[in-house]
């Protein structure tokens, strides 16, 4: 996009002699005949720099930088005063302007002083943004992403990470939970405490209780020797239960207990010994449907859920999938010991197109594969995994009816798209919220309100609103 000079002169004349030098330079030039108008342009429109004669009728440019100094802080003005003197260039600049022309032939003049000051204006934004950078990159090494939903979960996690709350991080498999947990463990008091993690899906029933909760020698059959438990390991520290939806009902009462009175039995034992951990879970379920099909206490979802934390699938995250396909890249030429390979922009257009149902660990995967493929140092689409090049975007046409009689009241057409979507979604409410942009109790309320039960099979967005 070219940059913006808003010029401020009621000589057309004048005018005319630096349209065509704007032009040349590959500036956007726009024009009024003063301050006032200036400022009501300003208000509707953004430049990035302004041009005002310093003497001119009603307010003088002299105001017009005081006052843009105040409003628009950053935005370079640039006075002319052909013929002006060393005392007027000076009250210019203590008003806040970028620079004074004050020669008679001031076009060439006017175009080096742009020439700066929109230089230096870039130059500022640039150092601006890698501040931001710096500032994300510094306080969560662990996690990539420039993306709004990134920014936002930075935001949030900076502001609960120094505290005792429990948190439950929600997502899609491989939006990188467990890499969450660990920058909140890393960025808290305790992050000289242990980070213990267990994955309560991949641990056997029997033996789960005995790894969270410790035992003591005979108490059961293999129990040879007494073990302190997870949660006596991680004191001082953090415990991450990563897929405390898959916890058996049978062990759920227990947990809720140790939450509550900060305590565990280990097995086989007759007292209980005191904790002292923070608790990080996470889920890909969706926990509010678990209580409601009877597989998920609905009190322990509430002791779990003291702050929620959603984790945006890659198909939400626009370009950090090029941003983390680069690291992963980099990542596995380390290890390989060989030259960084870079992408082709055909391959990166795939890249961004996927939809990527497997997150940040597909990704992974993928690259890693292209990677060891890849010929010359350039990944090209047929590097890829054939699911990926195989994929077309999907093209959504909304066909709106030209019959009058056809079109739908505003609260129908939501309700019937609030149901397609949480039919696409297989029921997930939760899923189904993030999709719709709302949250969960917004749209429980929805729900009962036409009528849908929280359980059973979602009806067809077809059907007519409920009588009330």
């Amino acid at each position: 996009m070219p940059e913006t000079v808003l010029l401020v002169d009621d000589d057309p004349d004048r005018a005319a002699l630096f349209e065509a030098t704007a032009a040349a330079a590959g500036w956007a030039l726009d024009r009024v005949g003063s301050s006032e108008e200036a400022l009501s342009w300003l208000e509707e429109r953004d430049a990035e720099a302004v041009v005002a004669q310093l003497q001119q009728p009603g307010r003088p440019g002299l105001d017009l930088c005081q006052v843009l100094t105040v409003r628009r802080p950053g935005l370079p003005v640039v006075l002319l005063a052909p013929g002006g003197t060393v005392t007027e260039a000076v009250d210019a600049l203590r008003a806040g302007a970028a620079d004074l022309v004050l020669e008679p032939d001031f076009v060439q003049p006017l175009q080096q002083a742009l020439e700066r000051v929109l230089s230096r204006s870039r130059l500022q934004q640039e150092v601006r943004a890698l501040r931001r950078r710096v500032r994300f990159a510094s306080r969560f090494q662990e996690l990539q992403g420039e993306s709004s939903p990134m920014r936002a979960l930075y935001t949030l996690l900076e502001r609960i990470a120094d505290t005792r709350a429990t948190v439950l991080l929600r997502g899609e498999s491989g939006t990188g939970k467990e890499l969450v947990a660990r920058a909140l463990h890393q960025r808290s008091s305790r992050k000289n405490g242990p980070f213990v993690a267990i994955n309560c899906a991949a641990v056997p029933e029997p033996l789960l209780e005995s790894e969270l909760f410790g035992h003591v020698k005979g108490a059961f059959t293999d129990a040879r020797a007494p073990r302190p438990g997870l949660f006596a390991e991680a004191r001082g520290g953090t415990l991450f239960l990563d897929e405390i939806g898959d916890m058996p009902m049978g062990l759920q009462p227990k947990l809720l207990r140790a939450l509550q009175e900060r305590k565990v039995r280990p097995v086989g034992s007759d007292r209980e010994v005191d904790i002292d951990v923070r608790l990080v879970a996470a889920t890909h379920r969706d926990l509010e449907a678990s209580v409601a099909d009877g597989s998920f206490r609905q009190d322990l979802l509430y002791r779990l859920d003291v702050i929620s934390v959603d984790l945006p699938p890659l198909r939400e995250r626009g370009s950090d999938v090029l941003l983390l396909a680069q690291a992963f890249l980099e990542a596995t030429a380390r290890r390989q010991g060989e030259a960084v390979s870079r992408l082709s922009p055909e391959a990166a257009r795939k890249l961004l197109d996927y939809d990527w149902p497997g997150n940040v660990r597909e990704l992974q995967n993928a690259l890693e594969r292209a990677a060891i493929l890849s010929r010359d140092g350039v990944i090209q689409v047929e590097d890829l995994p054939p699911r990926i090049q195989r994929h077309e975007p999907q093209v959504h046409v909304l066909a709106v009816p030209t019959e009058p009689s056809a079109v739908l009241p505003l609260s129908e057409v939501e309700r019937r798209y609030t149901l397609q979507v949480l039919a696409g979604v297989g029921g997930a409410r939760s899923k189904a919220a993030r999709v719709l942009g709302i949250d969960r109790k917004t749209l429980y309320r929805k729900l009962k309100e036409w009528g849908v039960a929280e359980e059973g099979p979602t009806p067809p967005p077809s059907e007519s609103s409920p009588t009330r």
